[in-house]
């Protein structure tokens, strides 16, 4: 008899037998190595929390008790116990269950997650609100990860958490990777207390009480613990060892592919053959910036926690020594970088565009206000697919643009992102400077040409007669197409103007004196994008012509493939009735 079919709620598992739980355990991950397997999504993690999530459903009263997962790859077991089930198979698709925990998607996940270190400060808020609500019985449950735990807001929520009064339960998953394995000295911390050889006093010095550690994945020991810990008031932080992937062989083995690994045969766990594409952009930046690293010592390479994701583990094989990967701690990678400028070096960091919000002040304060060159290489610009909400790039061109004292320059393919790392080195370039570029894959064969300086000049791409097209990025392809199938393509031009800041004022003064029109497109927001600073320069130097912005309106896009949030988000056909 198949369990997970039976069961819509938690309440469903709170009467199951102890081999009934475990049988349950086995019937989640054959259900979601094949799910995944056919669908793609997140693997590694869920696997490694089966044991954990059916066993803090099975003890607290969810969704009453409040129960918040870091990050959220590890949810997918959650989500199946909580009513998700029958929906699963639109799981990160348009329309279709996210795959992080979502506010309005179930009362069982009452905080959306997608980014690290969130869960201690919104667990910390929301039992202070029980505490000023007279609600003592309620009990507050964050899981976070050990590469999660190092993030900086961890620790503040925990500074404050342990002179509060409030009854919260930290579920410290120490499986020793994040994507990649866990970096920095804290793990070797969390080691000795795995081992015995130190009692928690990083902790109870801060008043919070040390439980473990515990074998995540025995019910047998997890089940008597946690219930332990439900009767108890006050602050509380369980440490338990897991393993990434476990219980099928592969994920265990190859945990950083099996993080996300894209459809594979659940039998053999061998991935599928995908159609043959082109060099990934990440390919590109890390191959590119190894040529230069060889010929320019002072080059660094930096990445808070995307050594494998952003390609910067090219750099780190053949520089290990002169390649960082300071754990994911967005804010003191920009500092760090800064911190190295001040020294004669420098610093490339590859960060993508949806994290470099959280080193936004750093990103201000210690980098461009003290004139220092960084080199921000932000993966993952624009539309990013099947993460969603969370992850989506479309933010920085405009967070980015007000701030003095940096440039930022947007690659139309490959050959340009090569280019543009090679201008960025060069002693010329005297300012920070941000390079943006999309996930996966570009279209070019040849790309690995010899090194040209990138000019701060657009590009006419296209003659036409009557309008204007202006570009920036990869988006340039989809332009040129639409362009090329409109039937009065002959009275469109195009121009991938490359650089958003500076702005070349020189080929904008003769567009907006040749053309009836002007047609602005990229993949960011509106508000404060690309497309206003068109409007705001023809208006400041006296030019009238109509400017179409085609950009991303005030709104959040939500999971599904690029295509389809490219055309929710009105990025295709706006050539038709355009004026």
């Amino acid at each position: 008899m198949n369990l997970l079919e039976q069961i819509y709620s938690p309440a469903d598992i709170r009467n199951f037998s102890l081999a009934e739980l475990k049988q349950l355990a086995g019937e989640l991950r054959h259900f979601i190595i094949n799910e995944v397997a056919a669908k793609e999504g997140h693997l590694g993690a869920g696997l490694g929390v089966v044991e954990l999530t059916i066993a803090l459903h099975y003890v607290f009263n969810t969704p009453e008790d409040i129960l918040v997962f870091d990050v959220g790859h590890q949810a997918y077991p959650h989500k199946l116990l909580t009513g998700r089930r029958e929906r699963f198979a639109t799981n990160r698709q348009w329309g279709g269950l996210s795959g992080f925990p979502k506010r309005k998607e179930s009362e069982y996940d009452p905080f959306g997650t997608g980014h690290a270190g969130t869960s201690l400060s919104a667990v910390l808020g929301m039992a202070t609100a029980a505490v000023l609500q007279e609600n003592f019985l309620r009990k507050h449950v964050a899981v976070i990860g050990d590469a999660s735990f190092v993030n900086g807001m961890a620790f503040e929520a925990m500074n404050q958490m342990g002179d509060s009064k409030v009854n919260v339960l930290i579920v410290l998953n120490d499986n020793q990777i994040g994507i990649d394995p866990s970096t920095g000295a804290f793990r070797y911390y969390l080691e000795r207390l795995a081992q015995g050889t130190d009692l928690g006093t990083f902790f109870t010095d801060l008043q919070i009480e040390y439980l473990g550690s515990y074998d995540g994945h025995s019910l047998e020991e997890l089940i008597p613990m946690l219930r332990e810990a439900r009767d108890f008031f006050g602050v509380q932080l369980v440490h338990i060892r897991t393993t990434k992937g476990k219980g099928y062989q592969r994920a265990e083995e190859k945990q950083t592919l099996f993080h996300a690994p894209g459809k594979f045969d659940p039998a053999t766990g061998m991935l599928l053959p995908k159609q043959l594409q082109q060099t990934k952009f990440q390919d590109v930046f890390g191959h590119t910036l190894c040529e230069l690293a060889a010929e320019n010592k002072t080059i660094v390479g930096i990445t808070p926690a995307m050594i494998t994701g952003s390609s910067l583990h090219y750099m780190q094989q053949q520089f290990p020594a002169r390649t960082f990967d300071v754990g994911i701690a967005e804010e003191h990678a920009v500092t760090f970088a800064a911190g190295l400028a001040t020294q004669g070096l420098l610093p490339f960091l590859v960060i993508y565009s949806t994290f470099l919000q959280r080193g936004y002040d750093q990103l201000i304060h210690d980098v461009a206000l003290q004139e220092l060159k960084v080199i921000f290489c932000i993966d993952r610009a624009g539309l990013v697919g099947e993460d969603g909400a969370t992850h989506q790039g479309v933010f920085d061109i405009a967070y980015l643009r007000c701030i003095p004292n940096i440039e930022i320059v947007t690659p139309r393919n490959e050959i340009e992102l090569r280019n543009m790392l090679y201008t960025a080195q060069l002693p010329e370039q005297d300012k920070a400077l941000a390079i943006r570029y999309p996930r996966g894959y570009g279209q070019l064969t040849l790309w690995q040409l010899p090194f040209e300086r990138v000019e701060k000049k657009g590009v006419l791409l296209r003659e036409g007669a009557r309008y204007a097209v202006l570009s920036v990025g990869t988006i340039a392809d989809e332009v040129a197409q639409e362009i090329s199938q409109h039937p009065q393509a002959e009275a469109f031009a195009h121009y991938d103007m490359r650089w958003i800041k500076p702005l070349d004022e020189a080929l904008l003064h003769h567009i907006l004196s040749q053309y009836e029109a002007v047609i602005t497109v990229e993949e960011g927001c509106k508000a404060g994008g690309f497309g206003e600073s068109i409007v705001v320069f023809a208006k400041e130097k006296g030019y009238s012509l109509p400017i179409k912005i085609v950009a991303i309106a005030d709104v959040f896009i939500e999971q599904g493939t690029v295509a389809l949030q490219r055309e929710f988000a009105s990025l295709t056909n706006f050539l038709n009735g355009a004026f």
